[in-house]
């Protein structure tokens, strides 16, 4: 049985969402329990439920706290006691839909790094244009990163999706940077390219080389590393602009009767167009680099996205992310020392 601790309180919306999409994932996954903390009072119905296990927790992470009080002041709150399940080891997978500062300070501050890992990054998907999905890392969980921080980000990033796609092909790596030419981008993007490349001459990555804001979207590559001001900002953009485009299509199909007979005939197609670019088929993001697994929805999410958020945090457990993230990182430590001795000693001379 894969065992998810469910956050049944945190997000915009709460347990009217939450608990929803609890019982559509339950009702699709005979080979999964929920551990569902939260308030008592809320949960009540769901004590007597088959696979499904109750665990209490007076306080509740809002939107707005700050990272200090969520960790330091509200230590019995549904998000907590959710990643408490992971660290003591009764549940494989923590999700929440709550606050990210606060789910990744307390991530961190209970479960930990990964050995050879720096700072947990945060890993989702965006559609693209081949039908599937790339995946993009950082996405907000650290602004300023150093070129040895955006390698750690690509192997983790190569191991996630190996992990969601196994007996696929080795996943293939590009750096976001404002061209695709090596002389491109700053300092910083520049030394992070030759440790990727060498990274990718010993084997221990499949390394395309730089990548532009629309190779997310035409799938040139499987997984797409930068920064996470950079990667929240692409991720913002692409949210938009696909809403605007579902937006403006349903918007023009009710102007007038040429617009709606047109919608007729080309429903299939549009259907297919709209179901591809709705963003809560991609909810769910990974918070690689802890020592144990950790998944965040979107605060805002609907009971749709969140229960993909849970088919997510599901599928990386029975596919063994936590153990692929560290043989990776171990097949790579001897690179990602060397990185990090190397900007040790840049420092040094600064």
């Amino acid at each position: 049985m894969i065992t998810l601790a469910v956050d049944c309180m945190g997000g915009d919306h709460g347990p009217r969402v939450t608990l929803e999409a609890c019982e559509k994932f339950l009702a699709t996954h005979a080979d999964a329990q929920l551990l569902l903390v939260g308030k008592s009072e809320v949960l009540a119905p769901w004590v007597s439920r088959p696979r499904v296990t109750v665990i209490e927790a007076s306080e509740v992470v809002a939107m707005d706290d700050p990272i200090e009080i969520a960790l330091r002041k509200k230590k019995d709150s549904s998000m907590r006691v959710a990643i408490q399940q992971v660290k003591d080891g009764k549940a494989d997978v923590a999700v929440s839909a709550g606050n990210t500062g606060a789910l990744m300070a307390i991530a961190r501050y209970l479960l930990k790094t990964i050995e050879g890992i720096d700072r947990p990054a945060i890993a989702s998907q965006m559609p693209q244009e081949k039908g599937g999905a790339t995946t993009v890392l950082d996405l907000g969980a650290n602004v300023d990163c150093q070129p040895e921080h955006l390698l750690q980000f690509a192997v983790m990033g190569a191991a996630l999706v190996s992990a969601l796609q196994p007996g696929g092909p080795e996943p293939s790596v590009g750096l976001l940077n404002i061209g695709e030419e090596a002389i491109k981008g700053n300092e910083t993007i520049k030394r992070t390219a030759e440790l990727l490349r060498s990274a990718g001459q010993a084997g221990a990555l499949n390394f395309y080389g730089n990548v532009e804001g629309n190779d997310i979207y035409k799938g040139t590559v499987d997984i797409v590393v930068c920064d996470g001001f950079v990667g929240n900002v692409a991720l913002k953009a692409s949210e938009g602009v696909a809403g605007m485009i579902v937006g403006g299509l349903k918007h023009e199909f009710k102007r007038n009767i040429f617009t709606k007979m047109a919608a007729i005939v080309a429903y299939p197609v549009l259907k297919a167009l709209m179901a591809r670019m709705d963003h809560r088929r991609y909810n769910g993001a990974a918070l690689l680099g802890l020592r144990g697994l950790v998944f965040k929805s979107h605060g805002s999410a609907d009971a749709r996205a969140y229960e993909h958020a849970l088919n997510r945090a599901y599928d990386a457990a029975r596919n063994q992310l936590l153990d692929k993230v560290r043989g990776r990182i171990v097949a790579a430590a001897p690179l990602l020392a060397a990185a990090t001795t190397t900007a040790s000693a840049a420092e040094a001379l600064l």
